[in-house]
């Protein structure tokens, strides 16, 4: 997430003891980190892997049967141990990436990069249309997932969310305001430049290209039809103009982090999309807490309002202020719509993208499921990325079946398992325990008083759901951002990237060098089973190298000195990759960003185990074994990737370089020369010899 459309302000009111407050005196207590780096491979089972065996022919008519799209599920077959098989990268502040001896990087479908027929190749001088963007490629890409097709490790479906936009980039000169209005094709250009891409690609000798006019090739915007299921979807919080009963809602907004479900479908997650609307009169509670603009939106879309050529509302709908009668007569519930994990099936062309409510209403920065059991419920994690505020998990009222992972109706599976179920919020207590706070409307918050009594049904509690757990006395957090299970051991992980905010109001603690938490943490726990009482413990302080032992408590070097961890994610082999967003578009205002540009490391995971210590899994004696194995180009963000099932590819994705890819080439390691109009891409990495990554 770029800092650029972060929320700087702090929003949680509550007085809730700050997770920096309860870490300090656990670590006074006991290990901070219990459990090492060292795994006990021989108990790791293949994931998936049968199903590189499955076709690999280059026919474009495949079906929408069983794609096999989900290899992370655990198989029962046992895998070999693995260990990183690369040195770690030095540090590097160029206009290229780098990557390890032995490995090629590619280019691959930058912004404005044509899918089919009805768009124009990107210009240079950024002169492409409203339409193009449509049938391209979209901006800022983010957190990404690679469906095999069959299968298959050539041929597959690559989802791609497209966080936000840079109007200096987009328009040829940057975005223009006429009499205090914003054209409308610059709006509708900027709107379709948000989203998600569905790309079907293929590799043909050695290269990854788009299926060009693919069916399955397909963009979701600011502006596409989408459905609303679960508690919120009918009710009279998201009725409009457009959708009188409250069924459906227009876009998708800020897509930052993703997921993806046992059954085959693509999780993507709305982030920072509050600031995009406008309300000038008075605020409600809940558009008060996720900070929607009291001034003007974000990018003014609202100015188009009123245009001849509107259609439907399209920009009026920004705006919700209350100004009409009822529902009917203003845009007051637009706002409403957004908020929530956003289902998409991107095997059915024709399908209609779901937001399923009962996840929660919050800044979602991505999705992960729990290892799934059968015959149990199924949970997912998710992080909400502001200064101070929760993890929350949901989980599932119907047991996991198996046999849904088969089926060709998956959206209709995710309503089974999405639309119904219990959301909780993290509460840490200090002795390294912790519980999930149901957020229904039976359970007791402040002052004694009921979610119900406070809030109402349980519609009105979704709605509001940083405000009910604010009521619970959830833990306030430094961030939450990606979560990632292990594949075997089911430990769940989470990137609390920074919070200088912690000095202030009710971050503040006694001094110690962690407070100003610049440089983030990675956070981990394990639920115990049937219950929801949980483990906790740290796996990874960020810091630079030079710092002192009580800030680089973890002894980081300058082979992996990080800061600001943020995307996250295991492969099935039990390689956690850790990607950074170290707010070099900001300005290199920490000692890690004055040292290396962002950055992709990876390593190898043991399990949280009950045992004791004095210092973070990852420390002065283990240090080595947390390897940067990808360096990005100048003020660009590293963020989301993929593999391919065979694991000789993986997909990753730079956001907001400021002078990269360079002209001419495809090579993501040529540095660039003069001066480029910057564009967000996907990277293609492999190894020279073809064999698998990492290791």
């Amino acid at each position: 997430m770029s800092k650029s459309i972060s929320d700087k302000t702090v929003r949680n009111p509550s007085q809730s003891s700050p997770f920096s407050e309860i870490l300090e005196k656990n670590m006074s207590r006991r290990m901070v980190m219990r459990g090492g780096i060292a795994a006990a491979f021989a108990t790791m089972t293949s994931l998936g892997l049968a199903g590189c065996n499955s076709s690999d022919d280059d026919d474009d008519a495949v079906d929408g049967g069983n794609p096999n799209p989900t290899p992370e599920v655990p198989g029962e077959q046992p895998a070999a141990p693995v260990k990183l098989g690369f040195e770690s990268l030095p540090t590097s502040m160029t206009d290229a990436c780098v990557v390890p001896a032995g490995y090629i990087a590619h280019v691959f479908a930058p912004w404005g990069t044509p899918f089919n027929d009805n768009a124009n190749p990107w210009d240079r001088n950024g002169n492409n249309t409203s339409a193009d963007l449509l049938n391209s490629t979209g901006m800022h890409h983010d957190g990404m997932h690679y469906f095999p097709i069959n299968g298959s490790s050539t041929e597959g479906l690559l989802a791609v969310n497209h966080e936000y936009i840079d109007q200096k980039t987009l328009h040829p000169t940057g975005a223009t305001l006429v009499a205090g209005k914003r054209p409308i094709e610059e709006i509708r250009k900027e709107i379709n430049a948000h989203g998600v891409a569905i790309l079907h690609v293929r590799r043909e000798n050695g290269r990854w290209n788009i299926v060009h006019n693919s069916r399955y090739n397909r963009r979701f915007t600011s502006a596409t039809p989408m459905k609303l299921a679960g508690p919120v979807g009918g009710t009279d919080w998201v009725k409009t103009p457009y959708s009188p009963n409250g069924t459906m809602v227009r876009g998708t907004n800020n897509n930052c982090g993703n997921g993806y479900t046992p059954w085959g479908t693509y999780i993507t997650a709305e982030e920072n999309w509050a600031a995009c609307f406008v309300n000038t009169g008075t605020q409600p509670r809940e558009q008060l807490r996720v900070g929607v603009s009291d001034d003007v939106g974000r990018y003014l879309w609202e100015t188009g309002a009123a245009d001849p050529l509107e259609v439907q509302g399209e920009f009026a709908r920004f705006n919700v202020t209350e100004s009409g009668a009822d529902f009917t007569q203003d845009w007051r519930n637009e706002v409403n719509g957004f908020g929530y994990l956003v289902e998409i099936d991107p095997f059915d062309e024709n399908s209609i993208a779901t937001k399923r409510t009962a996840m929660g209403r919050f800044a979602h920065e991505g999705c992960a499921y729990g290892k799934p059991e059968a015959g149990k419920p199924l949970a997912f994690y998710s992080g909400d990325d502001s200064r101070f505020e929760y993890i929350y998990r949901f989980v599932s009222e119907a047991v996991w079946d198996p046999k849904d992972a088969e089926r060709t109706d998956r959206l209709a599976v995710g309503a089974k398992y999405l639309d119904k179920g219990t959301l909780y919020v993290a509460r840490f207590d200090a002795d390294g325990t912790g519980e999930w706070i149901a957020l229904t409307g039976a359970t007791v918050g402040a002052g004694g008083r009921t979610l119900a009594d406070e809030f109402g049904s349980l519609e009105n509690i979704i709605i509001n759901t940083r405000g009910a757990a604010d009521f619970v006395g959830a833990t306030p957090m430094d961030r939450p951002e990606w979560t990632a299970t292990h594949p075997t051991n089911g430990d769940i992980y989470l990137t609390l990237t920074n919070n200088s905010s912690r000095n202030a109001g009710k971050g503040t603690n006694p001094p110690n060098p962690r407070l100003n938490n610049v440089n983030g943490h990675i956070v981990r726990w394990h639920d115990e089973p049937g219950s929801t009482k949980f483990k906790w413990d740290i796996f990874v302080f960020g810091s630079d190298a030079g710092a002192d032992a009580d800030t680089n408590r973890s002894g980081l070097t300058t082979l992996n000195q990080l800061a600001s961890p943020d995307g996250l994610g295991f492969d099935p082999r039990g390689i956690l990759w850790i990607q950074t967003d170290n707010g070099i578009d900001g300005g290199r205002n920490n000692n890690v960003a004055k040292a290396t540009n962002d950055q992709m490391l990876a390593v190898i995971p043991g399990a949280l185990a009950d045992s004791t210590g004095t210092g973070p899994a990852i420390n002065a004696t283990n240090q080595a074994d947390l390897r940067r194995f990808f360096v990005g180009p100048n003020e660009a963000e590293v963020t989301g990737f993929a593999f391919t099932p065979d694991y000789t590819t993986i997909f990753l994705n730079i956001q907001h370089p400021v002078n990269w890819p360079a002209y001419d080439t495809d090579d993501a390691t040529t540095a660039t020369t003069g001066t480029v109009r910057a564009r967000s891409s996907t990277v293609v990495i492999q190894r020279a010899d073809g064999g698998p990554l990492g290791v």
